[in-house]
């Protein structure tokens, strides 16, 4: 069944306005019609199944049938602070990092970026969050997680030391395993939907320099196997063991 997310204005007296480009690809792409079924997302891990009632120039309004709690969102959240990779792997990680469960992501510069940030318009980021409501409509997500503007290194330990648990993933000496590191910090969380953040070098990895940082904030280093990672392969790695952990 296509899925649609709709601000929570656009919800009212159990009709579901339909704008934009959604309602352009219903009626033009889909080619719908009225008494056809939808399931709509309000982004707040609300869905609701309706069923489409009318069409007009840049509207089409579906009749809500039943509502009910999205039960594909995760019982953590997860911020991803991913530091800018080269050429369009962001793209590719931002869609694997949706689909897998991640709430937010963050890029950030660190020393060993290649890739450096020039945005004046915007458009990188519109387009970045273009990619994370596509991705959150093909995984079937309760939420359209939200992609934020570049900032640097030490805004990035700033804002990532908020969470509950912080995951500096690193491929130097003096790391935790993974499966160490989660079974030590979430005996403090049971029952609890802990925010967790997941901090991923560019290419060349963080500097000593900078994992000194990490540790003079308290955080633990963490290693993610026997092998090294590309970082457009880290992020999802990440993610997919904090599925396993809190369910399968």
């Amino acid at each position: 069944m296509p899925r649609f997310f709709v601000r929570q204005n656009q919800i009212s007296d159990g009709i579901v306005n339909i704008v934009g480009d959604d309602a352009h690809h219903i009626s033009r792409s889909l080619r719908m019609a009225a008494g056809e079924h939808i399931t709509v997302s309000d982004m707040q891990k609300n869905e609701y199944e309706c069923v489409l009632s009318g069409f007009s120039d840049g509207l089409v309004t579906a009749q809500i049938i039943s509502q009910r709690q999205a039960d594909t969102e995760p019982c953590f959240t997860a911020h991803l602070y991913q530091a800018l990779p080269k050429g369009e792997k962001l793209d590719y990680i931002i869609q694997k990092a949706v689909e897998c469960g991640v709430s937010e992501v963050t890029t950030f510069e660190s020393e060993r970026c290649i890739a450096k940030e020039k945005d004046p318009d915007g458009k990188k980021l519109s387009r970045r969050q273009r990619i994370s409501l596509e991705a959150a409509k093909q995984s079937g997500r309760g939420i359209v997680p939200q992609i934020n503007a570049t900032v640097t290194y030490e805004k990035m330990l700033e804002l990532a030391e908020k969470s509950d648990i912080v995951l500096f993933c690193y491929e130097g000496d003096g790391t935790l395993p993974l499966g160490q590191a989660l079974s030590d910090k979430l005996a403090d969380f049971e029952n609890k939907n802990p925010s967790i953040a997941i901090i991923i070098g560019s290419e060349g990895g963080f500097s000593i320099k900078e994992a000194d940082r990490a540790r003079e904030r308290g955080f633990s280093l963490i290693g993610l196997g026997k092998r090294i990672l590309r970082t457009e392969t880290a992020s999802g790695f990440v993610l997919s063991c904090l599925v396993y952990e809190f369910e399968l």
